[in-house]
């Protein structure tokens, strides 16, 4: 551990999480307002995230490939909060599949729902999934990508587990093309202790619809560990 690191992430703490007093506020006085006008101040949020890392913590990002335009089915990596905090930011109003957890937080689980998270009830059985794809399908009309982080959970860099089995199901159930956003946040972002240095989104070519489980699901792993150690 450098010094310098201590000192950059205990600022970031404190700045973030203070300016998250004023932003997440804003954005639940916000909720009920025109659409345009609340998910701009959840944008807001994320880039406020956004420049605390690259300001304070020295971390720059870099884009790789194209984002897509809506409907898609965006399969995302997860190695830390990083990508989770900034997906606002990265994609345009997107629909969030997110345990049911986080929809508890005060304050912040109502202004997520609001917006368009997608409460994910695990082990809830064909009634909780049917709640589920009628959310999705509601933010699809409206013209929204949707995001999901099919390992289920944060992941140390590097590993490559096995895709969650609900995944296999929204991909045949919904019906969209999937593209996969490798990430490599890990290493700079995801201990207390925080590194500058790039974090990179790597876009995939589109996974087309209706392939049988095991091509689609080998493609997707494929492409979520592509910025893994060779």
């Amino acid at each position: 551990m450098r010094p310098f690191d201590l000192l950059r992430s205990c600022a970031f703490y404190l700045v973030f999480y203070l300016g998250c007093i004023p932003t997440v506020g804003l954005a639940a006085v916000l909720a009920f307002a025109p659409q345009p006008l609340f998910h701009w101040a959840v944008r807001n949020w994320a880039r406020w995230h956004r420049g605390c890392a690259r300001v304070i913590l020295g971390q720059k990002l870099r884009i790789e490939g194209t984002i897509p335009p809506a409907p898609v089915l965006i399969a995302i990596k997860h190695e830390s909060f990083f990508e989770a905090i900034d997906l606002p930011a990265l994609l345009d109003k997107p629909g969030v599949f997110a345990k049911a957890e986080l929809m508890r937080i005060p304050v912040w689980g109502g202004v997520a729902r609001r917006y368009g998270l997608i409460e994910v009830e695990r082990d809830q059985g064909a009634k909780a999934l049917r709640r589920m794809i009628a959310a999705a399908k509601e933010l699809v009309a409206q013209g929204r990508p949707l995001a999901i982080f099919p390992e289920g959970t944060r992941v140390p860099h590097g590993s490559a587990p096995e895709l969650k089995s609900g995944f296999a199901g929204l991909y045949k159930l919904l019906g969209l093309p999937v593209v996969v956003v490798a990430v490599d946040s890990g290493p700079l972002y995801h201990r207390w202790i925080k590194r500058p240095g790039t974090i990179i989104y790597r876009f995939s070519e589109p996974i087309p619809a209706g392939l049988p489980r095991a091509e689609a699901e080998d493609r997707v792993r494929a492409a979520l560990n592509a910025l893994n150690p060779q």
